[in-house]
């Protein structure tokens, strides 16, 4: 189940609750369903629950960690391309995809345990972004992804809402 988020306690700990919250009903959305499922395009623009998950994995490294001079590994982003982030090769399995999701956000976790809010970096822009813009930006991203993911599971088998049920 989607953890509440934090409704008391410092600015940080409420963003990093919220982002988490949205973090967690993405990885859901995948749950049950085969690697065929996931891969499945169900809009005319292509869009599948795997992608959605390995473009939330690259910009989650592209935020937290580039900006702020941190390591990752190689990023799915073509300049020729702008859905390259987007699409799932077919060497790249379900679970290559999650553990490249889940190895994005404990990096993404340990920028934000590590600096202070108004800590700043550079994006790839060339624009100064703090660690309080990136938390809410990406708590914005994820929430948007989340959503066209909650659509996407609807229609692929009717599955709806951001938090499994209790039977």
């Amino acid at each position: 189940m989607t953890r509440e988020t934090t409704k008391t306690g410092g600015e940080k700990d409420i963003l990093r609750a919220s982002l988490d919250r949205h973090r967690e009903a993405v990885v859901w959305k995948t749950e049950g369903l085969d690697g065929e499922r996931l891969r499945e395009p169900v809009t005319d623009s292509g869009t599948s629950l795997l992608g959605l998950v390995k473009h939330l994995a690259a910009v989650e490294y592209g935020w937290f960690c580039l900006p702020f001079g941190r390591e990752t590994e190689p990023l799915p982003f073509d300049d020729d391309d702008e859905n390259a982030d987007l699409r799932v090769e077919p060497h790249e399995s379900p679970e290559d995809v999650l553990a490249f999701y889940g190895r994005a956000r404990a990096a993404a976790d340990e920028v934000i345990a590590g600096l202070d809010l108004d800590a700043t970096g550079t994006s790839w822009r060339g624009e100064t972004v703090s660690l309080r813009w990136v938390l809410v930006h990406m708590i914005e991203e994820t929430a948007r992804h989340a959503g066209h993911m909650d659509i996407v599971r609807e229609l692929i088998d009717g599955a709806t809402g951001d938090h499994r049920r209790e039977a």
